[in-house]
């Protein structure tokens, strides 16, 4: 930590790298980067030694799932990334790169996960974490189903786990349990007692296929639907829907094309949020770039999202295209 110790700090590279100033002198809140909010025992315990031997009375639990050691003093900066381990917990970023991804636990224990959310936070951790975009932060998030706990859709590029579900007739009993757990009603029984679909309505929770005692109800597709452009803060964004049953392996490739795009098209507009971006150039534009390398995901043309409102009050609204392919 070098930079620490020049006479002359450099604050926003010392940010940039998960190191924040705080009030007091010489004192800085260091930001631990912990991926999909997910650290083994072992770990947490040795932040636990860390923080009391170097910080003050508590750590802070961000809201991107974050450990932050408050009061760390200047010159200790050192002594912590030693006492931390550096290949164990690395600091995370600040400033206009990719930010560590957020993620809730996916399908390993929880019963509504349908994709998972840890893994393919750790995979753009691995292969995206930090990368400069040029212009502004630039945040991921998972969620494993359509509850988005991790509000995937206030995020640059927020992924949701779907399943699009197909009834096969010939295996149904006419129990009734598929329509009785839809909570959005998409599925109701008609007349001749067997369930219908409305497409329309269908959220791609699954909920249907898990209740289904004879599986009648499959899965069709499966993955990530993809919403783009979202953000938090003084004029908050809604992610727009791009993209529906992305296959969890192409997540990284997706990532990237998205934050290519935007570095390209954001070039000399200066501090500028992706969602914003989206605003200035439409989004047909990042709708045929995704298109062209995405075809089988990306929405249809018919139902291309289009923004229809823009700061109302103290906040920004737009429209979420829902996509029934």
């Amino acid at each position: 930590m070098s930079n620490a110790k020049q006479t002359r700090l450099d604050l926003n590279n010392l940010k940039a790298g998960g190191f924040i100033k705080e009030r007091g002198k010489d004192l800085f809140t260091v930001r631990l980067r912990v991926p999909g909010g997910r650290l083994s025992v072992p770990r947490l315990k040795k932040i636990a030694e860390v923080a009391e031997k170097f910080g003050g009375e508590f750590v802070h639990l961000s809201v991107r799932q974050s450990i932050e050691l408050i009061n760390i003093n200047l010159k200790d900066f050192d002594a912590v990334v030693e006492a931390l381990g550096e290949k164990q917990q690395k600091v995370a970023s600040c400033g206009a790169r990719v930010r560590v991804p957020v993620a809730c636990g996916g399908c390993e224990y929880n019963p509504n996960g349908l994709v998972d959310t840890q893994k393919s936070a750790l995979e753009v951790d691995a292969q995206l974490f930090g990368t400069p975009t040029g212009h502004h932060k630039f945040k991921v998030a998972f969620a494993g189903c359509p509850f988005d706990c991790p509000k995937s859709s206030t995020n640059d590029v927020g992924f949701s786990g779907a399943i699009e579900p197909e009834l096969d007739k010939t295996a149904c009993i006419n129990c009734g349990l598929c329509a009785k757990s839809c909570v959005p009603k998409a599925i109701v029984m008609g007349q001749d007692n067997l369930p219908l679909l409305t497409a329309a309505a269908c959220i791609w929770c699954g909920d249907c296929v898990k209740v289904c005692p004879t599986e009648a109800w499959r899965v069709k597709k499966q993955g990530y639907t993809v919403r783009i452009g979202g953000k938090w803060g003084r004029n908050p964004l809604v992610g727009t829907l791009f993209a529906t049953f992305l296959p969890e392996g192409q997540v990284v490739a997706f990532i990237a094309s998205v934050l290519a795009w935007y570095q390209q098209k954001a070039e000399g507009l200066g501090r500028i949020r992706l969602g914003d971006t989206i605003i200035k150039e439409g989004p047909q534009a990042l709708l045929d770039h995704l298109r062209a390398r995405f075809p089988e995901n990306t929405v249809s043309e018919t139902m291309a999202p289009q923004i229809i409102a823009t700061q109302v009050g103290m906040s920004s609204k737009r429209e979420i295209a829902h996509a029934v392919n």
